[in-house]
């Protein structure tokens, strides 16, 4: 073996050590943070033990540790991310739809492209701001709210406006906050489709549009999911937004002050208005208790933090089951 020979092996040996260590490094860190995750939640748990009842989860907030409950945190959150998801995702898909499939490469869609880019890193704070001044406010346009009543045929309800700080206000903020993360990821999901597929489609006569809805989107459904996930669990745990809007920490009834699933099915009228009342979140509870210095309430607060996990992974597999069922249907 020449001397030759001797440098290229020696450098190939070092090269497989290197990443053999790079490797183990990857290893160190990955498990180093799955056992602070378990450390936080274990010590999460344990504070919360005891505490995690039922009746916590149907009681309406207090300001006695044993007697607080989660309740209208609860459903003030569901009614948010709900009403989140019914404006953002039609509205996030439809952009990406748009940019990706039929907008030209000019000036004025590169500029639009910019701006998306940048409001997914823009702070929660800066989206809780224009929020109060957008949807609470209303620009300052009226000093004193004017109240308007609507019909529905069977049922009546009533809003103002301004809005002021109400279920729609936060979800309307909320969106604002989702929808550039949904269209960036809804995006990256249309480009990985082939473009043979669109090719194919329109060659055997389908329209630009019939290509989109029954092939282009089907194929992109999963990384479009995916990207709604992202955006309405980042949605779900937001404090600053909601607390900039003046949403209410220590609220103990629920929207529209419905008192059960009977309550609702029987007096539809308290469903209709929810969504124009006061409202609270998990996040706004948790921070509440977790500024009291009340003697109980951290305990309040690790299962104020247990709840909104348990949901967070509750969502978060509902959606990932769609995902897995949608993404073994796909032939190409």
């Amino acid at each position: 073996m020449n001397l030759h020979d001797d440098f290229y092996e020696r450098k190939l040996v070092l090269r497989h050590r290197l990443g053999q260590a790079f490797e183990w490094l990857c290893r160190l860190t990955t498990w180093l943070s799955m056992g602070l995750l378990a450390v936080l939640l274990l010590g999460i748990g344990r504070q919360a033990w005891g505490w995690l009842t039922f009746g916590f989860l149907t009681r309406g907030n207090s300001y006695i540790a044993e007697e607080a409950g989660i309740v209208a945190g609860l459903c003030g959150s569901l009614w948010l991310i709900g009403l989140t998801a019914i404006m953002a995702v039609p509205l996030g898909v439809g952009a990406a739809v748009y940019l990706e499939e039929y907008a030209r490469p000019t000036r004025l869609t590169k500029l639009i492209q910019l701006n998306i880019s940048n409001l997914a890193g823009v702070p929660s704070i800066v989206y809780g701001i224009l929020g109060f001044t957008v949807f609470v406010r209303m620009f300052g346009l009226r000093d004193r709210p004017e109240k308007f009543v609507c019909s529905l045929g069977f049922v009546e309800f009533s809003f103002e406006l301004p809005l002021g700080r109400v279920v729609v206000s936060g979800a309307a903020t909320l969106t604002l906050l989702s929808l550039p993360v949904i269209i960036i990821a809804a995006q990256e999901a249309l480009r990985a489709v082939p473009a043979s597929l669109r090719h194919a489609s329109l060659a055997l006569g389908a329209t630009k549009w019939q290509t989109v809805r029954h092939q282009v989107l089907p194929a992109a459904l999963p990384g479009i999911l995916t990207g709604v996930i992202l955006a309405l669990s980042r949605a779900l745990g937001e404090t600053a937004p909601l607390l900039v809007l003046g949403a209410a920490a220590q609220l103990s009834v629920v929207p529209g002050r419905i008192a059960g699933i009977t309550d609702a099915l029987t007096h539809p009228g308290k469903l209709v208005q929810a969504p124009f009342d006061q409202f609270t979140a998990i996040p706004l509870q948790i921070y509440s208790w977790v500024s009291d210095s009340s003697r109980g309430f951290e305990h309040v607060s690790a299962a104020g933090i247990v709840v909104l996990l348990v949901v967070l992974v509750l969502m978060n597999g509902t959606a990932i089951f769609i995902r897995q069922r949608f993404q073994k249907k796909i032939r190409w």
